[in-house]
């Protein structure tokens, strides 16, 4: 089971890594805080002191064509923020 799905990047988690030290990840559904722990650590070579994860619902999203309306809805997701110790950072840009 593929654990570690991608990680955020965005203004906000940017600015989160730089203040708190914590980074976040989309995560598998199914994958509970251990695994999660786990997978970041051996992925990245880093210590895990904390990890928080929050389940979204997908949104429901429509819009007008010539067809008519098309109605779908977005897929659910689990994100996860992990928090390091002082000192540790990952670094997502390394491998471009």
């Amino acid at each position: 089971m593929d654990i570690i799905l991608k990680p955020i990047i965005t203004e906000k988690m940017t600015d989160k890594s730089e203040k708190l030290n914590q980074f976040g990840f989309i995560v598998s559904k199914r994958a509970n805080k251990l695994q999660i722990k786990k997978a970041v650590e051996d992925l990245y070579g880093v210590e895990v002191l904390t990890v928080n994860t929050m389940n979204y619902k997908g949104k429901n999203s429509w819009r007008y064509t010539k067809t008519g309306i098309i109605s779908g809805k977005k897929a659910d997701f689990k994100k996860a923020i992990i928090t390091l110790p002082e000192g540790e950072t990952i670094d997502f840009y390394s491998n471009i």
